[in-house]
């Protein structure tokens, strides 16, 4: 104690110190350290949990690309088979089509040699029609399946022009 005394140490007020500093660290821990460690556990779960869903919003939308090119693919493929059998069924209707009008404007001219040139003109005409609905109604029939109504009107008018078309080449004046 003699050293405490000539530093100027004393007991009583060194006691009532510890006791202040302890209700000061009481205090500050009570109302202060444990209200911000709850803040700050709060946050830190917060932050979590945002990571995770992230996380899991990542994983989620990179599945969902990977569909969605599966998705693309498959109709990819689908509509080039769609593509490669109407175009092989439009050139087979396309040949079966002119070979009908041939044979067709083969019987005409037949006919015309033997008839005058009015029954001639009459009976062209009443045959290029026919051709041109059985065509019109084959065509339809055929195509229903593959194109929309717009597209089979286009369609229908490029072959019955080609058909006119061929038959003015092949009827001779």
């Amino acid at each position: 104690m003699e050293i405490g005394n000539k530093f100027g140490f004393d007991i009583r007020l060194f006691l009532f110190q510890l006791i202040n500093f302890l209700i000061v660290v009481f205090i500050l821990k009570k109302f202060l350290y444990f209200p911000l460690k709850k803040i700050l556990d709060e946050r830190k779960y917060k932050i979590k949990k945002l990571l995770y869903d992230t996380e899991h919003i990542k994983i989620t939308l990179t599945k969902a690309n990977e569909e969605k090119k599966i998705i693309l693919m498959n109709a990819k493929q689908v509509a080039d088979k769609m593509i490669a059998s109407t175009s092989i069924s439009l050139e087979k209707i396309k040949q079966k089509s002119i070979m009908q009008t041939k044979q067709l404007s083969d019987q005409i001219l037949s006919d015309a040699k033997r008839k005058a040139s009015i029954e001639f003109e009459i009976a062209s005409k009443q045959i290029s029609k026919m051709s041109l609905d059985i065509a019109n109604i084959v065509i339809k029939k055929i195509l229903s399946n593959f194109f929309d109504d717009d597209e089979k009107q286009k369609l229908l008018s490029r072959v019955i022009k080609k058909i006119n078309d061929e038959k003015k080449t092949n009827i001779p004046n």
